[in-house]
Formats: structure tokens, C-alpha cells, sequence
């Protein structure tokens, strides 16, 4: 027996080791047009899609993993995933055309409330009935 302490588990299971290139993850699947997975674009899993996830890559099962329970912006999943972006747009795409997960576009800009004019509600509102 050695005198060394036995090396600890890692915390996090890598879902890529470093010497695998990105093309093996994705299939060599090339980048979805750009509007399709905006880094904004929100991402969820369908209801039934769990079934399915066990045929998947690992890294797919992870973003599928990652969006079961509600919505994730693309560019959050590959925060947490630690892919790139390119590549969580194309495994995205693939879960996609699998049927697996629906993609929403985020409300644009334009589309919001004013704040203001919500705020100036608000205030008569208290103004109004004392809040």
C-alpha cells in the first residue's frame, strides 16, 4: 500500500475531452442560419422528449438535461455546458429537427412596455386608491 491519498472524483463530469474536435460533437453538421439560434433565443424541452434523450450524444443529452425544466436562452446553455456557441446552435438544430425542443424568439425591444409610462400607472394608481 502507498502512502499517497487516492486522487478525488471530479466534481463535474467533462463533456468533451480536449483532444475531441468540435465536428466529432456535432456530426459535422454545419452552423444553422443565424437567425434561426440567436444567442437570445429561449429553448425548452418538449413534454415528451425525455423518452427519446437516451439515443442522444452525450453533449446533446446535456442541453437536454439543461432545458427540461423551462426555458434557457442559447447563450446560456452554452454557458453552462461550456461549448461554444456555434456548437450549441447545431446541436440545437439537430434536437430540433428531432422534434425534441421548441425554440421561442425573445420578445423584441420594441414590443416591451415602456417602463416609464408603467411606473407613471402605477403612481396614480397608488395615488388613487392608497396603496
Amino acid at each position: 500500500m502507498s502512502d499517497e491519498p487516492e486522487p478525488e472524483p471530479e466534481a463535474e463530469l467533462e463533456l468533451t475531452a480536449p483532444l475531441v474536435p468540435f465536428f466529432v460533437v456535432t456530426g459535422g453538421r454545419s452552423l444553422p442560419p443565424a437567425h434561426e439560434y440567436e444567442r437570445t433565443t429561449l429553448v425548452s424541452a418538449k413534454r415528451d422528449a425525455a423518452a427519446e434523450a437516451r439515443t442522444l450524444s452525450p453533449e446533446a443529452r446535456e442541453v437536454m438535461r439543461l432545458v427540461a425544466d423551462g426555458f434557457l436562452s442559447v447563450a446560456e446553455v452554452a454557458g453552462h455546458t461550456g461549448l461554444p456557441l456555434g456548437v450549441v446552435r447545431i446541436l440545437l438544430a439537430e434536437l430540433a429537427d428531432e422534434d425534441l425542443v421548441l425554440a421561442r424568439k425573445p420578445i423584441p425591444p420594441a414590443e416591451r412596455p415602456d417602463k416609464e409610462l408603467l411606473h407613471a400607472v402605477l403612481d396614480g394608481l397608488k395615488t388613487r386608491f392608497g396603496a
